[in-house]
């Protein structure tokens, strides 16, 4: 994904692998982008994205990680990832270098944003492309890796298999999430014994099928909440027969009910 420095004028993107910076910063927002879809792709500098408004799903080899608002991912350099937006998206980016001489983390992960992290963002964001080097921009840089380095990460990761035959079952889960069938009735459409399917999750992912199914939910209602949908609306969605059993799942999830949940990142973002 190249780099756009001036949101207003399509010849200023640039390939932020070129720029020779340890670390470089940028924002974006949903008047430049919308919906859309970035196709896998890796860069040699690692890449931080930190949504302000909207949501982000981002697949890396082994699982998906849903960004919401007041949350960043963490993309290693060299990773390949694809990503998808739907609906508003506002935010604050950074390149950088691995080389850069800071420990950072290794894998890919979504981290809360302190505020302090998230105004050396954006600070940093409207300097020039090109700053100077050996002064203050620079110091502005080494607390932003900081500040990175002590992230605390969040639990929005779901673990994402490899094998063909579970690979065909979550897209149909993820084309009907308000199917609810059990997993004796998964493994009946996947022509295996629910021992079988049972244990393919396990090794595929850490954990049981319905432990796997409960994040699954818990990813989704992130994403859709985050894009403005109502809770009885995701509940409906996601196959809840009332609110309250979907609103005790989350809770027990996330520590936080969905309003709650949501209502915190919205009120710290400004």
């Amino acid at each position: 994904m190249p780099l756009l420095n001036d949101l207003s004028d399509e010849t200023d993107w640039v390939e932020p692998d070129d720029v020779p910076r340890s670390v470089v910063t940028y924002g974006f927002a949903s008047d430049t982008f919308g919906d859309f879809e970035l196709d896998p792709h890796h860069h040699a500098k690692s890449q931080l994205l930190l949504v302000q408004r909207g949501a982000l799903s981002c697949e890396v080899a082994g699982g998906m990680w849903i960004v919401p608002p007041r949350s960043a991912i963490w993309i290693p350099g060299g990773a390949v990832h694809a990503m998808k937006v739907t609906g508003a998206l506002e935010g604050y980016g950074a390149f950088v270098d691995p080389a850069a001489g800071v420990s950072l983390p290794a894998t890919c992960s979504t981290v809360s944003v302190t505020p302090l992290l998230r105004e050396l963002l954006i600070r940093s964001a409207n300097l020039p492309l090109l700053y100077e080097e050996g002064g203050a921009n620079s110091r502005l840089m080494t607390v932003l890796l900081d500040e990175l380095a002590v992230a605390k990460a969040e639990d929005l990761h779901l673990p994402m298999p490899t094998d063909p035959r579970l690979r065909r079952i979550i897209d149909q889960m993820m084309a009907a999430p308000a199917d609810r069938g059990t997993l004796e009735v998964w493994a009946d459409k996947a022509a295996l014994s629910t021992r079988t399917l049972e244990r393919l999750v396990r090794r595929e992912t850490g954990m049981s099928f319905g432990r796997w199914r409960q994040q699954f939910s818990v990813i989704l209602s992130v994403k859709w909440l985050a894009g403005g949908a109502s809770i009885q609306q995701v509940a409906a969605d996601l196959g809840y027969e009332s609110v309250p059993s979907f609103v005790t799942m989350f809770r027990k999830t996330l520590g936080t009910p969905p309003g709650r949940y949501m209502a915190e990142r919205h009120s710290r973002r400004t």
